[in-house]
């Protein structure tokens, strides 16, 4: 509209609403108010009817005498486009207008779940964490070790505590049975301690994992205490219990006395079982010491007594006429006693009894015949001339091969064909090369030792034998020398007999009885020619016949006797033995002008007991009570001691006064 003027926004939505003209007004008929809407916008009740009754005279009423219309509802802002408008109340007489329909939520019980999961996952992280955190830096908790309880302690608490409980339950000496026979046997002899370090590495520590977390909250862990063994200190100990108690099995055998063949009946014996009596001794301190029986296993010998019986026959008739050797032109004869001297028959390991023939031994005699003197091939060694050490430079010759020649007489022997045997010459290089032992500095004598023996026995036979195989051996500086390896094992074939020896306690009868003998004077040489002591063994009873507490045992190949030449020069064995003694003496560099052997005195008597055997190996003993001594070496250089060895004890045991019924 052209004219119209600016168009105000209107505050009352019912100034335009004209008033009734009648007289009388009726109270205003109020439906379908909007929510929220109070019919106290029309005034209080009272007002209403007061209107309602007011006429156009009332005192009051309005001029013109009509109803006033309800007070204007408060001012409305003016709508804004885009917003929606709150709807108007509406008066009518028409029905209500429709009520808005609310949807339904969805279940609660959906969006709770998600929630639920993340508190548990919360809260059983934090049921591992917190336990697993405190835990973390020590032993798991629960753990035992043989019921000594270490969780929650650190490495270092739980090694002490172990060691102040365990260390000393474990350290309790053990009592080993053997039979009738009674030993107390220390940790520190077996070789046992116990294994802290590898005990503790068992059990669980540092951060645990959820299972072990639980195991400590629930439960416990239990650990056997572990072990550590001085493998070769607890082999030493069980040797020492065997040796006391073994009887090995004595196969069948003839030898000969004079011409006369002797069997021997194979005789069964009796062996501790060393592997289950190690087991035992150690379950025995694992379980805190007490008592342990330990079991002997029967040794049965291969041989038979038809076997032996068999062999005598043959024996017989081995000897019944000589062998005749010969090489090319030259013939010698083994005469019937030569044969015997070097002839037995022993164990061929199938049950039956086969002949050994020593030709080593059986040429001594008759090789000169076969092969000249001056062919012959010889080894490098030093001779004493005008009581200095000489040079002997080596040689090759021509010799005799003496173990074939064994092997073709044992064939005739034992087949009983021509008793001629052809002996095969041959180059022969010496074993000793003379630039093996020149320059060594072997110009004095340094030590000597002698030993003496009763007249007449067979043992006295077994050390002419090995003082002969020693005689002119050189150590070489720094070498350290092996009785045993030297040696080897003592054989008929080698020139060794049957004789007497003391063996795990007990008299014997072996070959190479008695050479324990030869072993005791080498290492008093050894000792005062102020060498190292590298490995020996006392006797186990004392005899007169040794000097007390330096006294040596030989049994091959279980006991030795080593020592070291710790010189800077060579050192020459010469050894000689007569019917009643045997001597060893060393010549090289001398180093010390004295070497003194202090003894302490006897002490820890131990009486000798009585026992009865009827065994057919059995050897009638007088007795010999135990004691202890000490021996000091005390080295003297210009006067003065200069070396101070540790003591070293010796402890010989009782030998008991034993009588023979068989």
């Amino acid at each position: 509209m052209p004219n119209a003027g600016p168009i105000e926004s209107p505050t009352d939505p019912f100034a335009s609403v004209p008033l009734p003209t009648s007289a009388k007004s009726r109270k205003p008929r109020i439906e379908g108010l909007p929510p929220g809407v109070s019919r106290d916008i029309f005034g209080p009740q009272d007002r209403q009817d007061q209107g309602t009754a007011a006429g156009p005279s009332a005192p009051g009423g309005p001029p013109g005498g009509g109803t006033l219309p309800p007070p204007p509802p408060p001012a409305q802002p003016w709508p804004m486009a885009g917003k929606e408008t709150p709807p108007r109340p509406v008066f009518s007489d028409g029905p209500p207008p429709e009520r808005p329909v609310y949807e339904p939520e969805p279940p609660r019980r959906r969006r709770l779940l998600p929630g639920l999961a993340v508190l548990v996952l919360l809260l059983a992280t934090l049921a591992y964490v917190v336990p697993a955190v405190l835990m973390s830096g020590s032993v798991l908790r629960g753990t035992r070790v043989a019921g000594v309880d270490i969780g929650g302690l650190t490495v270092t608490q739980a090694a002490e505590k172990l060691r102040d409980t365990l260390g000393a339950e474990l350290s309790k000496p053990v009592t080993v049975e053997i039979g009738k026979r009674k030993e107390i046997l220390q940790p520190e002899e077996a070789g046992l301690e116990l294994d802290v370090v590898g005990t503790i590495g068992q059990a669980p520590s540092g951060f645990p994992t959820p299972p072990q977390v639980w195991r400590a909250l629930t439960g416990t862990t239990d650990l056997q205490p572990k072990i550590g063994v001085d493998v070769s200190q607890l082999t030493r100990a069980v040797e020492d219990l065997a040796e006391a108690v073994d009887k090995p099995a004595q196969e069948g055998r003839v030898s000969f006395t004079g011409l006369e063949p002797k069997g021997r009946k194979p005789v069964e014996g009796a062996m501790l079982d060393r592997e289950e009596a190690a087991s035992r001794i150690r379950d025995a301190f694992l379980s805190g010491g007490g008592t342990v029986e330990l079991t002997l296993r029967p040794a049965v010998p291969a041989t038979t007594p038809e076997a032996v019986a068999d062999a005598v026959k043959q024996a017989r008739q081995a000897v019944s006429a000589p062998i005749t050797l010969s090489a090319g032109v030259r013939q010698v004869q083994l005469q019937p006693a030569v044969l015997a001297a070097h002839l037995t028959y022993v164990s061929d390991g199938e049950g039956g009894l086969a002949p050994r023939f020593d030709a080593k031994g059986a040429l001594a005699g008759v090789q000169n015949g076969l092969v000249d003197a001056a062919q012959q091939p010889r080894d490098a060694t030093y001779e004493i001339v005008a009581g200095r050490p000489v040079l002997v430079p080596a040689r090759a010759g021509q010799g005799i091969d003496e173990a074939r020649l064994a092997k073709d007489v044992e064939k005739v022997l034992a087949g009983g064909g021509a008793r001629t045997v052809a002996v095969r010459l041959g180059a022969v290089t010496p074993t000793v090369q003379t630039s093996q032992i020149e320059g060594l500095g072997i110009k004095e004598l340094v030590s000597s030792f002698t030993t003496v023996f009763d007249c007449c026995q067979e043992r006295g036979k077994n050390i002419q034998r090995m003082a002969q195989e020693l005689d002119g051996h050189v150590v070489r500086p720094g070498e350290t020398f092996s009785l045993n390896d030297f040696v080897g094992e003592w054989k008929v074939e080698d020139g060794y007999v049957e004789a007497t020896q003391i063996v795990r306690g007990r008299m014997a009868n072996i070959v190479g009885g008695g050479v324990a003998q030869v072993a005791t004077t080498m290492y008093n040489a050894a000792y005062f020619g102020g060498f190292d002591d590298v490995e020996h063994r006392p006797v186990d009873y004392y005899t007169s016949r040794y000097p007390v507490g330096r006294d040596a045992d030989l049994l091959y190949p279980d006991i030795d006797l080593k020592w070291r030449n710790d010189s800077e020069n060579g050192v020459l064995i010469k050894a000689e033995a007569t019917g009643t003694s045997v001597t060893i003496t060393l010549w090289g560099t001398k180093r010390y002008d004295k070497v003194e052997a202090v003894e302490s005195d006897r002490r820890d008597f131990t009486p000798f007991g009585n026992e009865t055997s009827s065994d057919p190996a059995c050897v009638a003993t007088t007795g010999q009570q135990g004691f202890t001594i000490d021996v000091t070496r005390v080295l003297y250089r210009n006067g003065q001691p200069v070396k101070k060895d540790p003591k070293y004890t010796t402890k010989y045991a009782p030998q008991p006064r034993t009588t023979c019924t068989g």
